[in-house]
């Protein structure tokens, strides 16, 4: 079962919504928070290329510095800073694995920041157990009991979770 940055990313947030996904059950697409990542993702770093497809990741940035590629991961805030850098460390680990030698960067164009992600061994033993676990949430016959969060108020999925309250 292929496991997406994506998954990676909503793994460290809620695994109710990793097994939504893994389901295909789609979030409310008409949400507010998906219009403005969209938004984000369209509008900044014009100079860079844009979402790149390699294997089964998506990078939102590619480009060399001083010889070295620098992938890049676009969000609209640094809040869920370890979700990020968990996503991007996949797509490093990735590469990787595909021979490719490469560094990241964070970017949050609405905070002006940028935060330099590198590969480590520490990393990829973790991953290895978040893709575990991911898998193993795929194949539950029911998802995760719903648990109240702070990224619940702005989930697309949280009429799912939340609509008999």
């Amino acid at each position: 079962m292929p496991v997406t940055g994506t998954d990676i990313w909503y793994y460290y947030i809620c695994p109710r919504e990793v097994w939504m996904m893994k389901h295909q059950i789609a979030p409310d697409q008409e949400d507010e928070a998906l219009d403005i990542g969209r938004f984000i993702s369209e509008t900044y770093y014009q100079r860079n290329k844009k979402e790149i497809s390699i294997g089964n990741i998506v990078v939102d940035r590619i480009r060399k510095e001083d010889g070295q590629l620098v992938i890049g991961e676009v969000k609209k805030s640094s809040r869920y800073l370890k979700s990020a850098k968990m996503q991007l460390l996949y797509y490093l680990d990735t590469l990787r694995e595909m021979g490719i030698d490469a560094k990241g960067e964070l970017l949050f164009p609405e905070e002006r920041k940028k935060e330099t992600v590198e590969w480590t061994e520490e990393a990829k033993q973790e991953l290895k157990q978040a893709v575990a676990d991911i898998r193993r949430i795929a194949r539950m016959p029911v998802p995760p009991s719903p648990k109240k969060i702070s990224f619940c108020a702005k989930c697309a999925y949280r009429e799912y979770c939340w609509a008999e309250e």
